[in-house]
């Protein structure tokens, strides 16, 4: 059983408790219709942390909850229009970045976070190993130059990040999280938040690091699963919570203890992976009386009068 800090219904209570507006949580990433992770899973996840999502469509994958066939990015001036239309109504604390799908996206959104020098950008870099050499190399390559040097927090899985940080790496050993905090220094990102860092016996230790120092550090042991949207979770869910005004040690704390509780509560909903439940603090618990059972007289949907779905027009 994962042993990060528990994400408990006093600390949902003291972040979500209605006593000013939600902070207002910028996410610029791409749709996923399976619902998994991308927009969907930030949406879900900053409301449940007790945010307000600000979501800015980047493209869609076209994907089941098992895995992703391709992807269809919007156009850079669409992309950017929607978020300068909210950047200058709403009070934003904090940006998002996930996959925006196409080194012109990068471009514009480099052009749009520089006109915010003081707006906090995390960005995640999801597993792309779906998508094509040749445009995973164009992709990550304009990251790096163009929104690496504008990022705050970079969070990504340990192998991600090595592959593409320390490429030509050639030592024994793996790389630790202040090798790969010192790479991204290089292009100005002050802290990193490495996932997934393996040790022995099924387990894995997320860390978040600068180049002289491991800030935090948290070890999990492995859940029998396979998941997807894990990265997208944990990367929304430190968002709302710097919003909410945690500093960035108590923001990891409770980032990983609510990925911990999705996680141990997730879903398969389909015949894929399984899904994180991010709304797992709303269950009731199991001593508490489950809900009333429906009369059996309930109407259907015919007798409500609503047709079938072949009418034929």
């Amino acid at each position: 059983m994962p042993n990060t800090p528990s994400f408990s219904p006093e600390s949902v209570a003291r972040i979500t408790e209605p006593t000013e507006l939600p902070a207002c949580v910028m996410t610029i990433n791409a749709n996923d219709p399976s619902g998994a992770c991308g927009l969907t899973a930030d949406i879900i996840t900053i409301a449940s942390v007790g945010g307000h999502p600000l979501a800015v469509a980047a493209g869609a994958y076209i994907r089941d909850t098992g895995q992703c066939f391709d992807h269809c990015a919007l156009d850079d001036e669409i992309v950017v229009e929607q978020a300068r239309a909210v950047l200058e109504d709403l009070p934003v604390q904090v940006l998002k970045l996930g996959f925006v799908g196409t080194p012109e996206n990068i471009s514009a959104v480099a052009e749009l976070t520089s006109d915010y020098p003081d707006l906090p950008v995390v960005a995640y870099m999801p597993n792309l190993s779906w998508w094509q050499d040749d445009r995973i190399d164009q992709y990550l390559d304009a990251f790096r130059e163009l929104l690496l040097p504008q990022t705050t927090v970079l969070v990504g899985n340990h192998t991600t990040l090595w592959r593409w940080l320390l490429p030509d790496w050639d030592r024994d050993t793996p790389p630790g999280p202040r090798d790969i905090a010192a790479a991204a220094a290089q292009v100005g990102v002050p802290y990193i938040l490495v996932t997934g860092i393996p040790l022995p016996e099924q387990f894995v230790e997320n860390v978040l690091a600068t180049p002289e120092s491991v800030l935090c550090s948290s070890r999990v042991e492995l859940f029998d699963a396979t998941f997807t949207g894990a990265g997208d979770t944990l990367s929304a869910a430190l968002c709302a919570l710097l919003a909410s005004g945690c500093d960035l040690s108590e923001a990891f704390a409770e980032a990983l203890g609510y990925l911990d509780g999705c996680l141990e509560s997730g879903f398969r909903p389909g015949m894929g992976h399984v899904v994180p439940d991010r709304m797992f603090w709303a269950e009731p618990e199991d001593d508490e009386p489950p809900p009333a059972a429906e009369p059996e007289d309930t109407p259907s949907a015919h007798e409500f009068g609503l047709p079938p779905h072949d009418t034929q027009h």
